[in-house]
Formats: C-alpha cells, structure tokens, sequence
C-alpha cells in the first residue's frame, strides 16, 4: 500500500495527474450525450413526448457512417452524407411513427416510440447479422494528443467546443429565425398556436430534423472514442442522453447540456475512483467501483424526479382548469 499523501504537495500532484485523465474523458463524452440529449429536449418540448427511438437514430447513423465509409468514399464525402441520411432518418420517423397519431392519446405514442426503437434495433440486426461493426477512422480528430498527464484522442478536445459552437447556433436559430419563434410558440401552446395559423407540422419536422442532426455529429464523434458498432449501441448513450435531459429540465436546451456534462464526468470520475483512492493510500487494491458508472446515472435520475422532479432549469407546469 502506498504512502498516504494525499495532503502533501507531491501527492496532491500525483492524484491531479491521475483525475485529470478521467476528468478529460468525462467532458468528452458529456459533449456526446448532450448532443443527443438535444434531440430528446427539443421534441419534448414542441410535442410532450419521449422519442425512444432517438438513441437508435445515434446508432444508425454509425452503422451507415461504417457500410459508407467502406464503399471507398473519403472521408469529407462521407460525413456529410452520413449527416444527410440520418436527418432523412428522423424526418420519415417522424412522417410514418408520429404524424398520424397527432390527435391519439399520449400512451399511444409513446408505445410507437418503442416499436419504432426496436424496429430499427432489428433492421440494423438484420443487414449486419449481429456481428460487431468497426467504425472507420475519421482522419485528425482521431490523432493522438498530449494535454499535460492526459495522452488522448484529438476529438476528446474537440467535442466539447464543437458542442458549444453548435448549442450557441441551436440558440440564435431559435431566438432570432421565423422557425425557431414558431418552435417557440408550439412549445407554450400548442392549440393556440394552431389558430395562428403556425404550420404545426413543418415545425415539428424541423425540430426532428434538428435533433437527427445534431445526433448525427454526435455519432461522429462518440464512435470515434468506442469504434465499434452494434445494433444496442444507442441504448446506454441514449438513456443517459434522456437521464441528463431529465436532470437538466426536460424543455431546456441548457438545462440539457449542462445535465449531459455533469453526467459524463460524474460517470468518468466513478469509473478512475479505484485508481485515484489508491493513488491518494486510501485503498490497498481494486474495490470494483467501475462497475457502478451506469447505475450512478440512473440513481440520480431517481433522486432528481424525488427531489425536484423539473429539473435543474425546469419550470414547474400548471394544468389550467
């Protein structure tokens, strides 16, 4: 067992030199499930529904960026395509799943929400035949960079300020564009809006077309860090992308990418908490903690809905009578 030095200047060195890594990686992937926790945020907030299938859009488009990537196409070919299919994706999801069930029950919705996860899970299955897919490597982003003790990929830096240059234009679109005062109409009245004469639909196909987009960059740079590709390959992102939309507050653009961030680091600090506690003489060998990352993410999600069930940045919904 190590000396314990946590509180001698040496130590505290030893063990910034150990978190930072993990604090790097947790950053990196909050970015990615922010992305994705956009998608779930914007539709929620225009129609009061969670889009189950939204993780499997993630997924879908890694297997397409993989079957693309290995027609020969570059590179700079590829991801814009990729970009392109996806969004079609979530538009004929949207079309074919969402559209003639505007005036059915919410339940009814939702249970379309999960056949259309599972149907894609299946096709993805299908064409594949359940075998591991490796995603190809994206030329620069994949580089191999030192950041003082952190020796990591190019894209683990680049996702969080991709994430905020695209989070400040999600904002602007929607602050100061027609669509996005439109979005914004729908999502405090949807009846009312209607009456205005607000094209519902066309809204509510941009939101989707936006959050396939945004899920879309996110693949990029997710399976980029984790190459490999299978049909379950959206579940976890996408469940702790919703977990963070929930804990940010479920409507909030911001509320979602802070959620998002918190969740990576958190889940990133948990699975180096072995390394880092030995590091510090606290612990003698591996107590296994890694192993309790996912379940954290979804303990707090129980805690937050117990606690304060909108949110970080919720606002509190009255029902009128």
């Amino acid at each position: 067992m190590p000396p314990p030095q946590f509180f001698d200047r040496k130590g505290v060195l030893n063990v910034w030199d150990t978190v930072f890594p993990y604090l790097l990686s947790g950053i990196s992937v909050g970015g990615q499930y922010a992305l994705i926790a956009i998608g779930y945020t914007m539709v929620y907030g225009i129609l009061r529904l969670i889009n189950f299938a939204h993780g499997d859009v993630f997924m879908v488009a890694g297997i397409v960026m993989v079957y693309i990537a290995s027609s020969g196409l570059p590179i700079w070919v590829s991801i814009p395509l990729v970009l392109l299919i996806t969004v079609l994706v979530g538009f004929m999801i949207e079309r074919v799943a969402y559209k003639p069930l505007r005036s059915a029950p919410r339940m009814s919705v939702m249970i379309s929400a999960i056949g259309v996860s599972y149907t894609l899970q299946n096709l993805v299955l299908y064409i594949t035949g359940g075998l591991n897919k490796q995603y190809p490597t994206v030329p620069w982003i994949s580089d191999t960079v030192v950041i003082g003790p952190a020796k990591t990929k190019l894209v683990t830096v680049i996702t969080p300020v991709l994430v905020i240059v695209l989070v400040v234009a999600l904002v602007l679109l929607i602050n100061k564009t027609k669509i996005g005062m439109a979005m914004r109409a729908v999502s405090k009245d949807f009846e009312t809006s209607q009456l205005m004469g607000i094209k519902i639909n066309n809204v509510i196909s941009a939101t989707f077309i936006i959050g396939s987009f945004l899920a879309g960059v996110g693949s990029v740079l997710y399976f980029t860090n984790y190459p490999t590709v299978i049909q379950t390959s959206g579940a976890m992102p996408g469940l702790k992308a919703f977990v963070a939309a929930v804990f940010g507050g479920i409507g909030s653009i911001p509320g979602a990418v802070i959620g998002a961030f918190i969740i990576g680091i958190m889940e990133n600090i948990i699975k180096g908490l072995d390394v880092i506690l030995f590091k510090a003489g606290i612990i003698s060998g591996p107590m296994g903690l890694a192993t309790f990352s996912d379940a954290f993410t979804f303990a707090l999600l129980i805690v937050i809905l117990i606690v304060k069930p909108t949110g970080l940045f919720g606002e509190k919904v009255t029902d009128k009578v």
